[in-house]
Formats: C-alpha cells, sequence, structure tokens
C-alpha cells in the first residue's frame, strides 16, 4: 500500500509503498476513505511525541471501510463503514469499566503508538471497544473529522466545560478544534467569541456562530473583557500556547473555567494564586470515548451540528508533506481532509 512515511523528526515524509497491515486478535483493518489532517500530527512529525518509533506513518483521525477482521472480533464484518476515536481504549482497565475509555491506561493510538491513516488502509486495535458505526447519512469525510477535533470539542465544551446557554465562552485559536468548539458552543446556546490571529479565520468562527470576534493582540484580554462585561465564564486555549493560556486566564471572571485542549509541549506558567483568589477552574479534556459518540450523532443528524461545514480543503497523499510543513507557519482556518 502507499503510505506517508518519516524516517526523521522534521525532515519532510516520503510517500511509499509498505505492507499491508493484517488484523491482530481483537482488531480489524479498514480501508482509509477518508483521513484528517491535525495540529497532532504536525507535533509527532517534530518528534515532540515519545511515543513514536521511526520509520513512521502518522494520521489518527479516520474513517474507511472494514476489509479484514481479526480472531475474536464479534458484531463487525467486512464492508462495513465506521469511524473511530484517535484514542483506542482496552475497555477491561478499571478506568474503561467506569466508562473512561478517554484516559485509558493501556490506549493504542493510530498515528503515535503504530502506524496510522496516512496511508490506504490502517489496523486498529480493540475493536468491540472503539469502532463507532456510521449513519448511512454521515460521509466519510465528515466522519474523519470526528474522531479528533470535533470530538474533542464536542466532550470539552459539553462534557467537561459544562457550557450552558447565555454564558459567555472565549475560544483562543481558529483552527479545527477551535471552530468546532465555536459551533458547540454556540449551538448549545453560548455566546461565543473568536480569538486568533487570521482574519479568515475568524470569518469562518463567524459563520460557524461565533458573536464577536478578536484578532489577537495586546489588548486581547480587555477586549474580552470589556465584550463580556468583566470576564467570560469560560475559555478555552484550542492551540497551545503559553502565551495564550495566561490570556485565556486574565479573562476569566470570578469561578470561571478554563478548558486546555491544545498540547502544551514546552509546558506552561500558572498563576497559582489567581487560581485559588478566583476559584478559577482548570479542566483538561483528552479525546472521547466511542460509547459517548450517539449524542454527538444525533445532534449531527439532526442539523444542529454541521462539521462538514467545518472542511474546507480535500488533498491526496501526494499533497501531505508540503500540507504538513505548511502547519509550521501556523494552523490554517478549516479542516483538510486527505482521500488515500
Amino acid at each position: 500500500m502507499r503510505a506517508i512515511v518519516i524516517e526523521q523528526f522534521g525532515v519532510l515524509p516520503t510517500i511509499q509503498d509498505v505492507p499491508t497491515p493484517e488484523p491482530a486478535a481483537g482488531g480489524v483493518v479498514l480501508r482509509v476513505e477518508a483521513t484528517g489532517l491535525c495540529r497532532s500530527d504536525w507535533h509527532g512529525w517534530q518528534g515532540h511525541d515519545s511515543d513514536i518509533v521511526l520509520p513512521h506513518v502518522p494520521g489518527h483521525e479516520l474513517a474507511g471501510t472494514i476489509t479484514a477482521v481479526g480472531e475474536g472480533v464479534n458484531g463487525w464484518q467486512v464492508g462495513d463503514r465506521v469511524t473511530t476515536p484517535f484514542i483506542c481504549a482496552c475497555g477491561q482497565c478499571e478506568q474503561c469499566k467506569e466508562g473512561n475509555h478517554q484516559v485509558c491506561p493501556n490506549q493504542l493510538q493510530p498515528g503515535f503508538n503504530y502506524w496510522g491513516s496516512f496511508a490506504e488502509y490502517v489496523a486498529l486495535p480493540f475493536a468491540e471497544v472503539n469502532l463507532v458505526r456510521m449513519p448511512e447519512s454521515l460521509d466519510f469525510d465528515t466522519a474523519a473529522g470526528l474522531g479528533c477535533r470535533f470530538a474533542t470539542s464536542f466532550r470539552a465544551v459539553h462534557q467537561v466545560g459544562r457550557v450552558e446557554a447565555g454564558e459567555n465562552v472565549v475560544i483562543f485559536g481558529c483552527g479545527g478544534v477551535g471552530l468546532s468548539a465555536v459551533m458547540i458552543a454556540a449551538a448549545l446556546g453560548a455566546r461565543v467569541i473568536a480569538v486568533d490571529t487570521n482574519p479568515a479565520a475568524l470569518e469562518l468562527a463567524r459563520s460557524y456562530g461565533a458573536t464577536d470576534t478578536v484578532q489577537a493582540a495586546p489588548e486581547t484580554v480587555q477586549a474580552i473583557r470589556d465584550l463580556t462585561g468583566g470576564g467570560a465564564h469560560v475559555t478555552m486555549d484550542a492551540l497551545g500556547s503559553n502565551e495564550i493560556v495566561q490570556q485565556a486566564l486574565l479573562a476569566l471572571r470570578p469561578r470561571g473555567r478554563h478548558l486546555q485542549v491544545g498540547l502544551l509541549p514546552s509546558g506552561v506558567r500558572l498563576d497559582v494564586s489567581r487560581l485559588i483568589g478566583q476559584e478559577l477552574e482548570w479542566l483538561g479534556s483528552h479525546g472521547m470515548a466511542a460509547h459517548t459518540y450517539p449524542e454527538m450523532l444525533d445532534l449531527v443528524a439532526s442539523g444542529n451540528l454541521r462539521p462538514a461545514d467545518l472542511i474546507t480543503r480535500t488533498i491526496g497523499l501526494d499533497e501531505v508533506p508540503e500540507a504538513l510543513d505548511a502547519l509550521t507557519a501556523g494552523t490554517p482556518a478549516g479542516v483538510t481532509v486527505i482521500r488515500p
């Protein structure tokens, strides 16, 4: 099969012919119909993830068709249209038994722990726990974007952040995660303020439900406090930046909630005294379990959520190295989907 292969961190990957994977016991192999290009893939390419062993095939947001089923897999067969969270949980540990698959200590992530979906085929472990059957009305491009960015934002905003109608919610960073969060928070009835350096991204944020937009600048915090009458109820760092974290915490009103979704490979500085004195909440959110997808899929089917609108570009494998390299300069507006 053809696949994008990283041989050195930070050096452009190449397209190579590599062996097609075989299904492990309990797992399946999919023909990749669509896969998303995510900033997490860029972090992996740069060497920010210690789980990656070279040579490596990235890619963790995916949808496809089952082509092979491993021993011991029940309920799934060749030809099924499926997607999956980027966190493949074991289903057997204490956290999994409590329903917290997204923090499973035995989790395996395609594109990080093993070869991923920037290829014509990909293997998935623990199939019975992690596969999500796609409704007939859901296309592969849209489904691919659900597994990381959209599902991550849905759980962060709705389940972890507890966003309610009428609250002021500020989303910092309008890439795929941030724009998903804008759409979801707006659908929940929140007043959404989007912050980014890119005017095109802010324009998209308005079309997805942002009431106000702020172009990132030294005056960002004051602009937010003015718009919200004293500070936001919820802020979210959808990009991953120490500078954003500082602005997000300063933009909160007392007893506000901060959602950290963007990765922070270089660490972060926290004013713990402010967290204590203002009774602020710092909330980490990491993915979403497969068994919690039905609520999100129902909202997509009803038209209340429109993840297909977030897709702004579709490319083939040949264009992936250049697209991955472009992330070095910043996150483009919208979601890029790869069709291998």
